[in-house]
């Protein structure tokens, strides 16, 4: 699906349960895909809980850059594509009503921070923030933790590799943080410990 945005066109790949129960929208880190391991396996945990998952390849990355720019206009088109998202496939299509689904946000590093930063906006249920990115490596100075913080009311799961040079937020910082000991910023393995943090979150969130 292709979405237009205020930076360009963004593109996303969905996936839909049988019965949907919440959508998250999910997306990558600098430079990255929505293919890599780790955002596949909170595919099909959500997917398995009831969720429609959309990942989604931001317009800095379709555009074919791999640093996303500055903060405010890469949420501002993640803001408009999360809107649109939640307009074409966010609602329960057999409820009548048409009721909106809860929606989860939720990002690998660079898109954990967006996902924290447009919570309160986008009026997200809660927040998937996988590898989020606390400080940069060697510079714990420069802490992140406020961009984290920004997610408000909404629940956030973060899940970080021990061995992460970007660091891992404080557990009082978020509703639930999993270290998965050994793994760098990017997960070699751990995958199954992934899905079983994430089972209980997505059943509450189904609820």
């Amino acid at each position: 699906m292709r979405i237009e945005t205020s930076s360009g066109p963004a593109e996303a790949e969905i996936d839909h349960p049988d019965e949907p129960a919440f959508l998250l929208v999910f997306t990558h880190g600098a430079g990255g895909g929505v293919d890599s391991p780790d955002i596949l396996t909170v595919r099909d945990t959500a997917l398995a809980a009831g969720g429609v998952v959309a990942r989604v390849l931001q317009p800095y990355r379709v555009a074919g850059r791999c640093a996303p720019g500055k903060p405010e206009p890469q949420d501002r088109a993640w803001i408009e594509l999360v809107r649109a998202l939640r307009a074409e496939i966010g609602r329960k299509p057999d409820s009548g009503t048409g009721r909106e689904l809860p929606l989860v946000l939720g990002g690998r590093s660079n898109g954990a921070r967006v996902a924290c930063r447009t919570a309160t906006e986008l009026g997200a249920r809660a927040i998937v923030a996988v590898s989020f990115p606390l400080h940069p490596p060697g510079k714990p100075e420069k802490s992140r933790r406020d961009e984290l913080l920004a997610a408000g009311a909404a629940d956030v799961v973060v899940i970080n590799g021990g061995s992460d040079p970007f660091g891992i937020p404080d557990a009082a910082d978020a509703a639930e943080v999993k270290v998965i000991p050994g793994q760098p910023h990017s997960f070699r393995k751990g995958f199954d410990t992934i899905a079983e943090t994430l089972v209980p979150w997505f059943e509450r969130w189904r609820a």
